[in-house]
């Protein structure tokens, strides 16, 4: 079997390049906000602070952001957290999800 040479305009990226071109996307450390949406309930926002503290010891909770829905019933809460590495924002978002009061991490 023969290989065909590729045109002098296209070339063949390695994976491990792509691959560090995608963590890349992030500098860190950063800010980096995160959207948490759930029902309007006693201790949704409790809950997202201490997730985020737990995460970031440095979080500020005077950076939290509250929203209600059109109705009332859900609340949107952003958080800001310092962002060290993509180990610690993928450790954030899988407690956030896997919380009972949470709906919707962005």
């Amino acid at each position: 079997m023969t290989s065909t040479p590729l045109p002098p305009n296209l070339t063949i990226l390695d994976s491990s390049a792509a691959d560090a071109r995608k963590d890349s996307l992030i500098e860190y450390p950063s800010r980096f906000p995160i959207k948490v949406m759930g029902a309007k309930v006693d201790g949704f926002v409790h809950a997202v602070t201490e997730l985020a503290r737990q995460y970031d010891p440095s979080f500020d909770p005077a950076t939290i952001e509250l929203r209600d829905s059109s109705k009332g019933n859900y609340l949107g809460v952003t958080v800001t957290i310092t962002a060290t590495s993509r180990e610690q924002l993928d450790d954030l978002y899988r407690a956030l999800s896997s919380h009972p009061l949470v709906k919707v991490v962005l």
